[in-house]
């Protein structure tokens, strides 16, 4: 069972009509939109986003439910603002930036970091104070949602192909997080994978690593549905998460551990068991947020001991989120198959249900049609 199921929330969705949502707005055109409203995903008829200079206004067609979305929802994820909906793609409605077309198809990317400030230049771009301070607004969940001149200006709007469709360039963010999190980690072809966490992200996790040469891929989960799920997109290997499943990894690992070891969830007890399941001198990849406040149990002389490298990667910049994109475009990562059913704004709730009790493996949301 899943932290967020564990604290029974159930997401209660309600209509209301608010005149005004966003400071600034002066449009009287209404548009849908989720939002979160103390702590609840609320539906809602809002004032159509009003552009400044650089603005960029996006219908949304497809965006993705993330764990990040399902986190913010059960009050659990901190590390952003309170804005659901961060994988939209769609078309330009209107612009009033010089390098963003009206009709264009596009991707949005809701935070860009400045490039200019000690972290961006010194290798941690995701660190920068602008990173998280950028969004798109009011959030991917709307029928129409703005992107901001800094955000336009750094890169954040790519461009889809034809031969992309909407669906697929939801899958951008996702697929940049987990490229930038593999090359952090440094994988390298050949090595033996331990992905724990069959969601959506480890899906991409497994599928990225395959895509990069790595030997042996072994995947864990609480649900037998998403392992066989992970067998049939090219997993070697699927494993029941729990008691038997460290030994089950290093016996199929011939007796070393797995090289490099990836937490594709916020659980405390999946990132000890990968701990315990990667070889000496191996690496342990933090991809997964935990709740904040976690707190886990290990022994740390253990990893001075095994000379364990613990490595955290958190979120993507536009060097990544472009690479994702060609990876999409020539078919090398084929993200179509992980879309398990696509709700409609008004059956937001129903989405966060199924996804939460684990019943899709992606579910998406769309937009006008």
């Amino acid at each position: 069972m899943s932290p967020l199921l564990e604290n029974e929330y159930t997401p209660t969705l309600f209509r209301v009509t608010i005149a005004q949502l966003l400071s600034g707005v002066e449009s009287s055109d209404t548009m849908k939109s989720v939002v979160l409203l103390n702590g609840r995903p609320i539906l809602q008829d809002v004032e159509v986003p009003v552009l400044s200079d650089g603005d960029v206004l996006i219908e949304m067609k497809r965006c993705g439910l993330c764990g990040t979305d399902l986190e913010k929802i059960g009050g659990h994820y901190t590390a952003s603002q309170p804005i659901l909906g961060h994988e939209p793609a769609g078309v330009v409605a209107e612009s009033r930036s010089e390098i963003v077309n009206k009709g264009e198809r596009v991707f949005a990317h809701h935070h860009v970091p400045c490039y200019k400030c000690y972290y961006c230049t010194h290798g941690s771009p995701t660190m920068c104070s602008d990173y998280r301070r950028t969004n798109i607004y009011p959030g991917g969940f709307s029928e129409f949602f703005r992107v901001p001149a800094f955000n336009v200006n750094g890169g954040g709007i790519l461009t889809v192909p034809p031969s992309v469709s909407y669906a697929q360039a939801t899958f951008i963010e996702p697929l940049a997080t987990v490229l930038r999190a593999q090359r952090r980690a440094s994988l390298k072809e050949g090595e033996s994978v331990y992905i724990v966490g069959a969601g959506p992200m480890g899906q991409l996790h497994m599928m990225a690593a395959k895509s990069s040469g790595a030997g042996l891929v072994i995947m864990s989960d609480l649900a037998p549905a998403r392992l066989d799920f992970a067998l049939k997109m090219g997993a070697d290997s699927a494993i029941q998460a729990g008691p038997g499943s460290e030994t089950e990894v290093v016996r199929l690992t011939g007796g070393r551990g797995a090289d490099l070891s990836i937490v594709a969830t916020g659980s405390p007890k999946a990132v000890a068991s990968a701990l315990r399941s990667t070889r000496r001198g191996g690496r342990v990849l933090l991809f997964g947020v935990p709740f904040k406040g976690s707190i886990m149990e290990y022994d740390l002389s253990d990893l001075l001991n095994n000379e364990l490298s613990i490595i955290p990667s958190n979120a993507a910049v536009e060097e990544d989120t472009k690479e994702a994109l060609r990876f999409i475009t020539s078919g090398r990562i084929d993200v179509s198959p992980l879309v398990s059913k696509e709700y409609s704004l008004d059956q937001f709730e129903e989405a966060v249900r199924d996804s939460m009790n684990g019943n899709v493996i992606k579910a998406l949301i769309v937009g006008r049609e």
